[in-house]
């Protein structure tokens, strides 16, 4: 499935199901589907050709021939799906049973109406197939070359130009000058006077944002409170204020009660919290004096020196003093240019084209975001190729000083340069808001639910979805988003609004994503919707005018921050493959997925804020992801181990699983689940029954009391498994599964452990891959038991991947021996007082020469431990140990970060 073909590549395979298999068809129908077979295998290899040229310069006839074709392909998938779910998808396929099935039906076909309803639509689909094939031979649509693919890894350039562009790349000077502006006249210092507003105007592109974002970090320190808080296009006014008020003081306004307040009352509340505060706010990206003024009555006017910094493209929009943000120098552009293709510091090697690099200097005319997008898409070029990109029609109209429309231009070249596969992705995006938080995983799977993602062997479906993910990272088309807490791990991503209007406008054309607003929902082909977005709006239910226009064709449905209070699924929505509610509102009680079990096409579901799954779940046995995150529901309902198909289930932080969830569902990558509600012979069938799951990369469950050790040294877990997270547990040692033969993949290992020895220690220092490690001990320091386990490094390899660390109610110790060049690496998690003495000494390894101690940790940024002050202290008295260290704790906590 991708934008070029639409549903053309799913044709093919499902044509040749229907004609191998032990289907009854009328022989009219199968000479018919024999046709539709044999016209699609001479279709696609067109269309591919045709996706890859600009569709600004096609001629119209291709534009409707490519239209047309894209259509029919979702017609017939429609209509092919819809006999095959109705064949295996009330129960798993079983020949024998199908066959029998069949007969007592006499044949599916064989009723009249069936007969006539299949027959009739295939002649009709194939009437329409002879007329686009005489517009494809007028058009010369096999004439047209395309062009190649792209690559997979994040690209590693492209990440340390992000962590150094702001301290590098043309920052210093404007961030120089806007201080200047927000300083007294006085001196350097802040002003102490008035408040001031300076608006940030320039271009789309150009650096407001990083810029505003630079001077905030650097004075809010200097202030009382703070908020930095995105507007965007159409905001809601209410959302806005009350983000500002949660910037000021998180723990206050994200009270419940704040939730119901209107405007008006938000106004005054943000007055009342300003009125005795210096404060430093930003507001991003206002794009109305509308917008401006309903935000600016909650701004207090004081003489604390307060700050406001507004960014925004329209100088109409702005007020106070104006910081006109100029494009980068030549020099800043070239070092940006290069700092993004070469690992050169930003350096020109000899040999690049002069021509080339002049004609992209002006064209991006210093407006970073064009002169990334620029940089990215000629990654893995041939430099003599350049010049053949730079000069491509309208590549270059002259000095005429339209940065948007050239920065537009530019992202629109960008776009055109990615595979199909890329661009069917990247178009999906769309359904999204501005300014949105995309969480990665998601995207992922309804990628893969609405068929954009290629098998590849030695590849799961999911990872090959990742490689997509990071391509568009590398081509700049979309922006990183990182969790630095967890070590700067991808979680999200976003789109630039520039970004964002290019695929908006290109999947209307396209009819790709249709996005509705609060009257009505329009689309260039009339009546037919395949995908359907709703955001930031209350939803309402179809009209019976809607329900026969189109509304029955849709494939895709993702709301985001919507009320759907009164909002109910509609059975009209037969043939949804995703189905996503994010963020929305709902009441107690509601009733919205009644229809839920018509279904039987979906592929994804995913519930956000909803605190009920009804029974009628386990009719979708084509449903491969079920995301609960963030849901309020307690135990899933029985019919989710029917579910044979599924590969993703993410339940809320307290879903529980029901009882015999893995006898049947075998085929999972990814879990999340609560066992709390099962007896504890039902947890112990569930961790054997882990063993089953072969392909399992995610595994995080909690509720385990009651599971005892052999269990867990018996089960095989995946060798795929990446990341291990295993709470409510305490095991009395490491089990033996977690060792780098059995687990070569993990990366993320948490767990509650009671003791851990030598060769524990030794098998979690090895594992290969290991960047985050959490291990946690219930154990209080006043026990009169106690562990210490020590391994002796004579030889690199231990730990080597690891970046954070976390040892909870352990104490840690490194001992360096300079003469035999070992490193001993300690654990000790009590008071016994042999443990404390063996923590407290060196060992050596007399059979080592090594005169250079071996690396032990060597790219750990963050390591936390405890320290038992009171364990530490000679004869143990409180009394003693209160008087002395003053501390009314059994601990304290030490946190290092180590550079």
């Amino acid at each position: 499935m991708d934008l070029g073909t639409g549903a053309m590549g799913n044709l093919a395979p499902k044509l040749y199901q229907l004609l191998q298999g032990e289907y009854e068809l009328q022989k009219g129908v199968r000479k018919k589907l024999v046709f539709l077979h044999q016209e699609m295998e001479g279709i696609k290899p067109a269309l591919d050709k045709v996706a890859q040229v600009p569709w600004d310069r096609h001629h119209e006839q291709v534009k409707v021939w490519a239209h047309q074709m894209r259509e029919a392909s979702y017609d017939i998938e429609d209509l092919l799906d819809t006999f095959l779910v109705r064949v295996q998808g009330s129960e798993p396929v079983d020949q024998s049973r199908l066959k029998r099935a069949l007969k007592k039906m006499g044949g599916l076909f064989g009723k009249a109406k069936a007969r006539r309803d299949i027959s009739g639509a295939i002649e009709d689909i194939k009437k329409q197939l002879q007329e686009v094939a005489e517009r494809r031979d007028r058009c010369k649509i096999d004439e047209i070359v395309a062009k190649p693919d792209a690559t997979s890894e994040i690209d590693p350039r492209l990440e340390a130009m992000c962590k150094e562009v702001t301290k590098l790349i043309g920052i210093d000077e404007s961030k120089g000058e806007l201080q200047s502006m927000l300083s007294s006249p006085q001196g350097n210092e802040v002003s102490h006077e008035k408040m001031k507003i300076v608006s940030v105007v320039g271009v789309g592109g150009l650096g407001k944002t990083t810029l505003a974002k630079a001077v905030y970090d650097e004075l809010k320190s200097q202030f009382d409170c703070g908020a930095f808080v995105p507007v965007g296009r159409n905001p809601d006014v209410k959302k806005v204020l009350r983000d500002i008020l949660i910037d000021l003081d998180k723990k206050e306004f994200r009270e419940p009660k704040y939730d119901i307040l209107d405007v008006r009352q938000l106004i005054n509340e943000l007055k009342d919290f300003l009125r005795s505060k210096r404060y430093f706010i930003v507001i991003d990206d206002v794009w109305e004096t509308r917008d401006w003024k309903n935000i600016g009555w909650a701004l207090v006017e004081n003489d604390r020196g307060s700050i406001v910094i507004k960014t925004t493209r329209k100088s109409e929009v702005a007020t106070g003093v104006i910081y006109q943000l100029r494009p980068l120098s030549d020099d800043d552009s070239k070092m940006l240019l290069f700092t993004r293709l070469f690992d050169g510091g930003g350096e020109r090697p000899a040999n690049l084209p002069a021509e080339a690099c002049e004609k992209i200097m002006r064209k991006c005319d210093g407006v970073p975001l064009a002169i990334i997008t620029m940089a990215s898409m000629l990654v893995g070029k041939k430099t003599e190729d350049w010049l053949a990109v730079c000069n491509s029609p309208g590549f270059y109209r002259g000095n005429d000083g339209q940065q948007a429309h050239d920065t537009e231009w530019i992202l629109s070249l960008s776009y055109y340069d990615l595979p199909m596969h890329l661009k069917t992705c990247l178009l999906y995006l769309s359904v999204y808001p501005e300014d949105y938080f995309i969480p990665k995983d998601r995207l992922i799977w309804k990628w893969i639910a609405e068929g954009f993602v290629e098998t590849k062997t030695g590849t799961s479906l999911f990872q090959r979805g990742e490689e997509y993910f990071n391509q568009l990272v590398n081509r700049s088309m979309i922006q990183a988003v990182r969790d630095e807490d967890q070590g700067g791990v991808i979680y999200a991503c976003q789109v630039h609004d520039m970004v964002l209007d290019l695929i908006r406008g290109l999947s209307y054309e396209e009819n790709f994503v249709t996005i509705s607003n609060d009257d009505e929902v329009t689309s260039p082909s009339g009546n037919k919707v395949r995908r359907l977005a709703h955001q930031n709006r209350v939803m309402k239910q179809l009209t019976q005018q809607e329900d026969d226009t189109g509304m029955a064709r849709v494939r895709s449905l993702v709301a985001c921050r919507c009320d759907i209070k009164s909002w109910v699924l509609h059975p009209s929505f037969k043939l949804l493959r995703v189905l996503a509610l994010e963020r929305c509102k709902c009441e107690e009680g509601w009733q919205g997925l009644k229809h839920l079990g018509d279904l039987l096409h979906l592929r994804y579901l995913g519930l956000h804020g909803i605190n009920e799954l009804p029974e009628e779940i386990g009719k979708l046995k084509f449903l491969q992801t079920l995301d609960l995150d963030g849901s309020g529901i307690r135990v899933l309902p029985f019919g989710v181990c029917q579910l044979t198909q599924l590969v993703c289930l993410r339940g809320g932080i307290s879903t529980c699983a029901p009882d015999g969830l893995l006898k049947k569902v075998t085929s999972l990558e990814q879990l999340h689940i609560r066992i709390d509600n099962l007896n504890d012979e039902s947890k112990r069938q569930f961790v054997k029954a882990l063993g089953n799951l072969s392909e399992l990369r995610v595994l995080c469950i909690f509720g385990f009391e009651g599971t005892v050790q052999s269990e867990w040294d018996r089960v095989v877990l995946s060798q795929h498994l990446q990341s291990l997270i295993v709470k409510s547990v305490v095991l009395r040692r490491l089990p033996s599964c977690i060792n780098p033969a059995r687990l070569p993949s993990l990366c993320y290992l948490d767990l509650f452990v009671e003791d851990i020895d030598e060769a524990g220690l030794r098998a979690v220092g090895g594992l290969p891959q290991l960047r985050r490690l959490e291990l946690s001990t219930p154990r209080t320091w006043f026990s009169s038991s106690g562990s210490t386990a020590t391994v002796v490094i004579a030889g690199d390899g231990f730990f080597q991947k690891l970046r954070r660390c976390s040892f909870l109610s352990w104490m840690v110790q490194f001992v360096v021996n300079e003469d035999s060049a070992c490193v001993s690496f300690s654990l000790w998690n009590g008071k016994q007082q042999g443990a404390l003495a063996a923590f407290g000494s060196s060992t050596e390894d007399e059979s080592s020469s090594r005169s250079v101690p071996p690396t032990v940790m060597p790219n750990l940024q963050e390591l936390t431990f405890q320290v038992p002050v009171r364990a530490l202290y000679k004869d143990g008295n409180e009394s003693q140990y209160m008087s002395t260290v003053r501390v009314p704790l059994p601990m304290t906590w030490r946190k290092q970060r180590l550079s």
